[in-house]
């Protein structure tokens, strides 16, 4: 079994956030601390769930997917200059 563990989507549990929470959220995300410099969007989220379901991913097992634009390796002990290399 995998599991995929999604980052912040624009249409998940954050997106009901109070609003000035929701832009902060997004915001820190656009400002590096997600390499992709962005929030995730469902289609992301459903790409990676398709990965798995495919043939060619039968040997994936027992695996956590992190489907976060990167922001789990990010480490907040580094300033985001350095990570981003």
């Amino acid at each position: 079994m995998n599991v995929i563990s999604p980052g912040a989507t624009e249409d998940s549990v954050v997106g009901r956030l109070p609003t000035e929470v929701f832009q902060a959220i997004k915001t820190w995300h656009e400002s590096g601390w997600t390499p992709l410099g962005r929030m995730g969007a469902p289609a992301d989220i459903g790409n990676a769930v398709l990965l798995l379901c495919m043939d060619e991913a039968s040997f994936i097992t027992g695996q956590t997917l992190h489907v976060d634009g990167g922001a789990s390796i990010m480490d907040p002990v580094f300033p985001l200059d350095i990570q981003r290399g």
